[in-house]
Order: C-alpha cells, then structure tokens, then sequence
C-alpha cells in the first residue's frame, strides 16, 4: 500500500499550506514593522525583500515547464503579462519593464512587475483579477498549484494590507536578474519567541510547518539539483560527441582543400597540355576538363555544405557551452541555497529540542500544580466537614440556649411571686428579730446589773438565761426556714463545701467567731450575721436591683455562679 507522504497531490497540498502560512507571517511582519518604522521603505529593506521572495515562490508553485532549445524553462512573468489584458491599469507597469534595460531573463521581469504594483498599491488587485480567470491561469499552471486553488485567494485577500505601506523602488541600478530567492525563517522564527507567552501552542504548530515546509523544500531542491546533475552530464556526453564529430568535420574539410588544390593543379596542367596539344586531343581534353570541373563544382558544394554543417555545429557548441555556465550559476545558486536551508534547518531543530525541554518542564509543573491542587481539595473538604459538624454543634448549642432561656422565663413567671412575697416576709422577720436581739439585749444588761447588785442570787439566774436562749434560737430556726427556701428558689443547689458556717449564736461572727460589742451586719444572701471585715462587699441580687451587703463566701459563691451562667 502506497503512504499518502509520497502522494503526489498530498505534497502539492502541503507545499500550498505551508506557502500560504509563509504569506501570511510575511505580509503580517511586513505591515507591523512597517508601521513601527513609520517611513516609506526601500529595497534594502529585509523584511520587504523576503515578502517579495516569498511572493515569487508562490507565483512559481505548480507552473508548467515550457520546453526549449536549452531545455525546460519555469518563469511566473508569462502570467502577469496577462493582467495587461484583464486590468487596463497593468498596461503602464508592463511597458515600463520592458522598457528596463538591465532586465535579461523573465525572472528579472517578474521581479520588478511585482516591486511596481506594490508601488502603485494594486498588487492585492491585480493578483484577484488574474486569480478569478481560471481558464486563462491553466495555460500557465498545473491543476493543483497554488494559484488554482483557494489559497491564492486567501493571500489575494491579505495582499489587501499592504495598501496602508509606502514604497520606493529605483530599478536602474539593481540586479534583479541574478538575486538569490531563498526564504530567511530566522526572521519569522524570532517573531514568534517574541509572542511565545502569548501564541502558546498555535506558534508550536505554526513552527512545525515551517519546519515540515523547510523539509520538503530540500527535498525538491535535492531532486532538483540531481535532475541539473544529470542533464550536465548529459550535456558533457554530448559535448564530447560534438568535439569528435568537429575534429572529424575539420579532418573532412582538410582533405577536400588537398583535393581541390590537386585538382587545380590537375586542371591547370590539363589546360597547358591542351594549348600545345592538337586540335584533336583537345576534344578527349575538352571532355575530361568538363568531367573534372563537374566533379570540382561537386566538391565545392560539398565543401559548402560541410562548412554549414560546421557552422552549425560551432553555434550549438556555442550555446552548449552557454547553457552549461546558466546550469553551473543555477547549481551555485541552488548549493547556497540548500547551505542556508540546512543552517535554518539546524536552528530549527535546536529550537524544537528548546520547546521539547520547555514543554517537559511545563508538564512537571503542571503534575506539581495538580498534585498540590489535589491535596487543597482534600483539605477544603475536610475543612468543610468540621465546619459542618462546628455548625451543628452551633445549632445544638443555639437551640440549648433557647430552650434554657424558655425555662428561665417559665420559671420566672411561676415563681416570681412567690419569691416577692417570701422576700416580704423575710424582712418582717428580720425587723421581729432585730427587735428580740435588741430586747435580749436590754434584758441581758439589766440582768447583768441586777445580778451585781445581788450576788447572792446569782446561782437562780441561769434558767432564764436558758430559757431566752432558747427562745432566740427557736425564731432564728424560723426565720432561717423561709430564708433557706428562698434561697433554694433563686439560686441553684450548692456544694457542701461552698455553703458558709452558720454558727447558732446570731451574736457571733460566723466566719472568724468573734462577738462581744462589735459592730455586726446581716448578709443578704444567707441571712448570716457577720462583722465587718467578713462582710465588706456588695452585690446586686435577684430579690433587689440595688448592691446589697453580702458575706464574702456568698460574694465568691455569687460571683461564680454570675460567671458561669449563660445570661
């Protein structure tokens, strides 16, 4: 099975594509350095002179050869002298080349027609207008060349751009004969580093097919430089026929000068003898001199014709030899050609191991970056899981509080009476037993002074004593009842611990147990009676919005439960 690659119409297309992309980068390179440069151009421009390379590698794409005495000859003039005929306009561009002096070949010709319609600024129309003509092109171009297909009219169309660039050419003094079209893709290649941030892969591409273009370029440059090998050897073949068929010739003419003198000789000699001889020797004479001047005019024609011949031979040589210099310049030309391809074909694989090396850099950092990528996504989920879970938490905790407040306030409205009416009673308790304490009082300094008035009675005095005792205590169990379960009501139950010592004798300090005449305060919390170092803080309570006096292991007490409750 044949590969598509040695397919003839396959080459065709990608010789196409890749001269429709050389266009396009050419024409591109060519508008924006222009306009960078903001001046009219000349001909020692470079990037103008690769665009007009580049245009004359498209013109000649898929021309047909045109046979001649020195062989096979492809020249892209022979279509632009048709735009004369469709164009009007051309006429003045085509008289004016072929009014130039120094233009021998129709290369030259085609040459300056293209640097003078980019002067007129009409090249993107007169190339449309030759392009549309289909069947007058198929004279001058194979079936698939590039100017029969679209992509001449895809560069017709961008030739359209280079309206906005002025140009000035002087003709006279350049050699367009002999110029070297080769395509410099250095130019284009460091265009596109320039952009390589910005283009990414679509400039790899595009520098694969300039590479494949370069490839396939010196393939026929190759196949073109062994067809010029072969016909110079054919050329020194015939050459050398030509030398021996010439020695003979003048061998040839050598002898038949010896023939004529001797037959000169022979005829002067005859015409002497016929003087002398009698009149009837010069019959037979007569006959033989006509016989030899017959033969003579016989070998000057010959002669004649052998001359011709030689004449012949000398200008074919002539022009062997003349076709042989074209070749050896046409070889030159194409040997540097092929040095400079195979340079840039060096480049350009320096360049391609470059963007290899690039590329697998770029991989790794991409694998890093996923990876990395990968180990955030798995702690954003994780993350997200605890937020999940914290959020729940929160919602229990939310609906906790809720319901405790409910709680709080249901248990305010039930027993907020209570709790004032029990405080109410409380302190009517409390003015009874300030009451008591201040008669037991009285009554303890009367006994006391009666008890020193009469000594002898002191021995009968302890029963009373006893019995207000007791009396005392039994109203401070009383009043120590309601106080305790409004105590119970307002607050939460406490630890064993934490709960103050109460002494039973409400005269006595029940922290540091001293008594006597100090100055002593009731704790509004516990309802204990302590002195004043025991009692030096205040505290608003539930049963009053007004700081109250409160013994310091309520004010601790107090102070923790203020502290750990949630309101």
């Amino acid at each position: 099975m044949r590969d598509d690659t040695e397919d003839p119409n396959y080459l065709m297309a990608n010789e196409r594509m890749n001269l429709m992309n050389m266009a396009k980068l050419s024409i591109k390179g060519l508008i924006e350095s222009a306009l960078n440069l903001g001046r009219t151009l000349d001909s020692d421009y470079a990037p103008l002179q690769q665009f007009f390379v580049v245009m004359e590698h498209c013109l000649k794409h898929g021309l047909k050869a045109k046979k001649t005495f020195l062989g096979q000859n492809k020249s892209f003039w022979g279509p632009l002298e048709l735009v004369e005929k469709l164009v009007p306009e051309a006429a003045e561009i085509t008289a004016s080349v072929k009014d130039l002096p120094g233009l021998k070949t129709p290369v030259g010709r085609g040459r300056a027609w293209l640097r003078l319609a980019l002067m007129q600024k009409k090249l993107s129309e007169y190339m449309k207008a030759l392009i549309n003509k289909k069947e007058l092109l198929s004279e001058f171009y194979e079936p698939n060349a590039l100017m029969m297909e679209e992509e001449g009219a895809i560069i017709a169309g961008l030739l359209v751009g280079l309206n906005v660039i002025d140009a000035n050419f002087c003709m006279k003094g350049e050699d367009l004969d002999s110029q070297v079209g080769v395509i410099d893709f250095s130019m284009y290649l460091k265009d596109g580093n320039s952009s390589k941030g910005s283009e990414g892969d679509g400039q790899i591409t595009a520098i694969l097919d300039q590479k494949n273009y370069v490839e396939e370029l010196n393939r026929h440059l190759n196949a073109t430089v062994n067809n010029l090998q072969a016909k110079v050897d054919a050329l020194e073949k015939s050459n050398t026929k030509l030398t021996e068929e010439l020695a003979v010739a003048n061998n040839r003419i050598i002898t038949l000068q010896e023939e004529m003198e001797r037959v000169k000789e022979e005829s002067s000699y005859i015409l002497e003898s016929n003087r002398k001889a009698p009149k009837q020797d010069r019959t037979s004479e007569g006959q033989a001199l006509s016989e030899a001047r017959k033969h003579l005019k016989e070998e000057t024609q010959l002669r004649l014709d052998v001359e011709k011949e030689l004449e012949i031979q000398i200008s074919m040589r002539q022009e062997m030899e003349l076709a042989m210099k074209m070749l050896e310049k046409d070889v030159c030309e194409k040997q540097d050609a092929l040095v400079c391809l195979r340079q840039q074909l060096d480049d350009l694989r320096a360049l391609k191991h470059e963007l290899a090396f690039k590329l697998q850099s770029s991989d790794l950092g991409v694998k890093q970056k996923s990876e990395l990528n990968s180990r955030l996504e798995e702690k954003t989920n994780q993350m997200a899981a605890t937020i999940k879970q914290l959020e729940q938490r929160l919602r229990q905790a939310e609906r906790g509080r809720q319901s405790a407040e409910l709680d709080n306030r249901l248990f305010k409205q039930d027993f907020g009476d209570k709790i004032n009416s029990l405080q109410l009673e409380v302190e009517e308790l409390t003015r009874q037993r300030n009451q008591l304490e201040l008669e037991l009082k009285q009554e303890r300094e009367r006994r006391l002074k009666n008890s020193r008035s009469i000594p002898g009675k002191s021995s009968q005095k302890p029963e009373p004593k006893m019995d207000g005792k007791h009396k005392i205590q039994e109203e401070h169990v009383k009043l120590k009842q309601p106080l305790e379960e409004s105590h119970r009501l307002q607050s939460p139950p406490v630890d064993e611990q934490d709960q103050p010592l109460l002494s039973e004798e409400p005269q006595v300090c029940q922290l540091c147990q001293e008594g006597g005449s100090l100055t002593k305060n009731v704790c509004e919390n516990c309802r204990g009676t302590f002195c004043d170092a025991c009692s030096t803080n205040e505290l608003p309570l539930p049963s009053s919005i007004k700081p109250e006096r409160v013994c310091n292991p309520c004010h601790e007490q107090l102070m923790k439960q203020y502290s750990t409750s949630p309101g």
